[in-house]
């Protein structure tokens, strides 16, 4: 067995990064945003809540916190020069939509827009903020999912740091206490 050796405390994040990287979507005082984002966690089943941290810097986050809705969406790997287009600027002074040409579509629940273009959507609210003056950290409920049917196998994006991306690869079943 190799030995291991120590790893800077400054990139643990590339060891545990959670899931896909997602595209938030706000809507606030009649404009929308789009924000990359990837660090995220899954904190209950049913009502499925997502936890999040969004920096206090980010344009969304005076969106998020003011009108307490976003919709995370779920691109796939050939969304990825969209991903890090949006992920490296800001919407302060850029339309990122026009920029990125990707398609804001309502949403049911929520104000903030579906991307046509993601795999999947989730409309989200903010259900609980204790942790955001602390850790910029907000809790939110999934109301609504939506994905597209026809990607049967959906090869997701996994930031890695510094400009360096996973792709999701193949899907492997297991025995499992879960049905």
């Amino acid at each position: 067995m190799k030995k291991k050796k120590s790893f800077p405390l400054g990139k643990v994040y590339t060891l545990l990064e959670p899931g896909p990287v997602v595209l938030i979507t706000t809507s606030h005082k009649g404009a929308h945003n789009i924000m990359t984002q990837s660090w995220h966690m899954m904190m209950e089943f049913e009502p499925p809540l997502v936890g999040c941290l969004i920096s206090g810097n980010n344009y969304s986050f005076a969106a998020l916190k003011a009108t307490r809705e976003c919709v995370i969406n779920i691109p796939t790997v050939d969304l990825a020069k969209q991903v890090v287009t949006i992920g490296n600027c800001s919407g302060r002074k850029v339309d990122k939509f026009a920029r990125t040409g990707l398609t804001p579509v309502g949403a049911s629940l929520v104000q903030a827009p579906l991307l046509a273009e993601c795999y999947a959507s989730l409309e989200c609210k903010v259900v609980d903020t204790r942790l955001v003056n602390s850790y910029n950290f907000f809790i939110l409920e999934v109301l609504k999912a939506w994905v597209d049917p026809a990607i049967k196998n959906p090869q997701t994006l996994h930031h890695r740091g510094k400009g360096k991306f996973m792709v999701a690869g193949e899907t492997i079943k297991l025995p499992s206490r879960m049905k």
